[in-house]
């Protein structure tokens, strides 16, 4: 991992913009982790991970993630700001949350790995009604008067903005 200025690749952040990342080369494998230890680091039901390909490299462009020893081999990266998860970290290998790049419906997941640990519920998520945000008639005054402060899905050259 190197810091860097943006460039081509999979690019990605943080929520608050903090920190920034590319990926010069291609991806790797994308999973879903449905262990514990993933489901508490992303406050999730699964976490959905990335992997880099042979030769592939992740370029940190704004800020660097803090680090969390989840075990003896794991360190998770995080914006130490706003909180995001951002990497899955072992000896030799590193896995990006998927929902941290600006484009994460490009990547699909193609495996589940610690099912054992998979919530009861997690398979039924088509069954469960669905509403889009809109709908939510008794949520139409707070909805409107939102501002948000998330960074946009595509690098900046300086944020917060002036």
């Amino acid at each position: 991992m190197t810091v860097g200025k943006p460039a081509s690749g999979h690019a990605g952040g943080c929520q608050c913009g903090a920190v920034r990342f590319r990926v010069d080369g291609q991806l790797g494998t994308a999973s879903i982790c449905h262990c514990r230890m993933c489901q508490k680091a992303f406050g999730s039901l699964y976490a959905p991970l990335v992997g880099l390909h042979d030769g592939a490299e992740l370029v940190w462009t704004r800020g660097e993630p803090t680090r969390f020893q989840s075990s003896n081999h794991v360190a998770r990266g995080f914006c130490a700001r706003c909180g995001t998860p951002l990497t899955y970290e072992a000896p030799g290998d590193i896995g990006i949350a998927i929902g941290a790049f600006d484009h994460p419906h490009e990547i699909v997941p193609v495996v589940q790995y610690g099912v054992e640990g998979k919530l009861p519920y997690a398979d039924r998520m088509p069954e469960i009604p669905e509403r889009r945000t809109e709908e939510d008639s008794d949520a139409a005054v707070f909805l409107k008067s939102i501002i948000s402060n998330q960074h946009p899905d595509h690098d900046t050259d300086d944020w917060p903005p002036a």
